[in-house]
């Protein structure tokens, strides 16, 4: 997060906390839905809306997909480790590890490994394969630790009180 968007979150009123909870728990409410919950006018709320998306405060309205009904009924976190001396590959790395079609999330840490991959698959010999062909094959990776999800509880980010 940027220093300015830091300084934009503390700018938020009653009305624009109100408006991103509403917006976090369904994206695709209508705007005269949430100029009523808000307690303002739908002209107001357009222009709020817009603010708090020109702020960086709202990234984007997207549409969360359960990957079991996809097919995906796996899903697994690997920490990964880079080696000492491959450093600089870390951009290079994660660039290549997001564009994956089986990541869903990743994640760069400070502490004992370097990142934790988040992927959906169809069941645990893909999980092996994205691991020994994208990560125990790539010449930055040292070490990998692969542990499966038995449940997920999304909650979402926190909005300031």
């Amino acid at each position: 997060m940027r220093a300015k968007d830091l300084h934009d979150l503390g700018d938020l009123d009653t009305v624009d906390r109100t408006l991103v909870r509403l917006l976090r728990a369904d994206a695709r409410t209508p705007n005269s839905r949430l100029a009523e919950q808000a307690g303002i006018a739908p002209s107001t709320c357009v222009s709020r809306v817009r603010s708090l998306v020109d702020r960086g405060i709202i990234t984007g309205f997207t549409a969360e997909l359960d990957p079991a009904a996809l097919g995906l009924t796996l899903q697994a976190l690997i920490s990964v480790g880079i080696r000492v001396g491959q450093r600089q590959a870390i951009t290079r790395f994660a660039d290549e590890v997001r564009a994956l079609p089986e990541v869903v999330q990743l994640f760069f840490l400070g502490g004992s490994e370097d990142f934790i991959i988040h992927v959906a698959v169809r069941d645990s010999n893909d999980v092996r394969d994205f691991v020994v062909s994208n990560l125990s094959a790539h010449p930055a990776v040292a070490s990998t630790r692969t542990s499966i999800v038995f449940d997920h509880h999304r909650k979402g980010p926190a909005v300031p009180e």
